[in-house]
């Protein structure tokens, strides 16, 4: 079966799905945000849910051999918080924090939201990975990614195989696997993908539900070479919680999805 990592004693070692579209010799952010939240989530404790996670990107994850870390920061009643950070050849190459926050009963009266427009599409993807989905403005659902390489707002849908071989994929790591899609969703346009995201914050008011996740971009905001991209994250019950990247121009290595990998 299809995995983005295998293990090696301690080490987790890569496969072809979690190498970068930006060069061959590092590993994508989705990958790496889904490796943050399997080691920080063992911090969870029973009865509390990931409500935040901030992974900071700023080294390159070689394709190579990763050692993960972690440890507990804080652990009260309410809230528990864990820093993780990836390790290679001796280095700190990324870190992330976790916030678990335990759940109860909503207070009373009633608050401003923004109404949800999130589509799902028919199809259900396989429960044991497929390729995504994708949706520009007012089109259809399609597999075809030349096809929605445009300006309109982007939609993803997607079900991911294991992030780990051996193992389930938790609702969290696919949480945090898409959250790094964010990037994706937001800075896709006409002429491809010209940003590299150099974090991911991903908030969380509960886990979501089954095997398929939605991305929908809401904003991107740019000015010289800097871009804020948000998105909101969703299963088919509605929204789960928010993403958001703050990404650097990197047109010198724009990714044409039209092009063949």
């Amino acid at each position: 079966m299809v995995s983005f990592f295998t293990t090696d004693g301690d080490l987790l070692v890569p496969e072809k799905h979690a190498v970068s579209r930006w060069a061959p010799t590092q590993l994508g952010g989705t990958g790496v945000c889904g490796l943050l939240a399997r080691q920080l989530e063992t911090h969870c404790p029973a009865g509390f849910v990931p409500a935040r996670m901030t992974a900071d990107l700023f080294r390159p994850v070689l394709n190579a051999p990763i050692e993960v870390r972690s440890e507990i920061v804080r652990e009260g009643k309410r809230i528990t918080v864990a820093d993780a950070t990836i390790v290679q050849e001796g280095e700190v190459r990324t870190r992330a924090t976790a916030v678990f926050l335990t759940t109860g009963s909503e207070p009373p009266g009633q608050v401003w939201s923004a109404p949800s427009d999130l589509p799902v599409p028919e199809q259900i993807l396989s429960p044991d990975g497929a390729p995504g989905l994708f949706k520009s403005g007012d089109r259809d659902w399609s597999h075809d990614v030349a096809a929605n390489q445009n300006a309109d707002r982007k939609i993803s849908w997607h079900s991911l195989p294991p992030l780990v071989a051996g193992e389930p994929i938790s609702p969290f790591q696919r949480a945090a696997f898409l959250g790094d899609t964010t990037n994706h969703v937001c800075h896709w346009g006409s002429d491809g993908a010209g940003y590299i995201n150099t974090d991911m914050t991903l908030t969380l008011s509960r886990l979501p539900i089954g095997h398929e996740i939605g991305l929908r971009a809401d904003n991107t905001i740019a000015a010289a070479g800097i871009s804020i991209g948000t998105a909101t994250l969703y299963d088919r019950t509605g929204p789960v919680g928010t993403c958001v990247v703050t990404a650097l121009s990197n047109a010198h290595r724009q990714i044409d999805f039209t092009a063949r990998r």
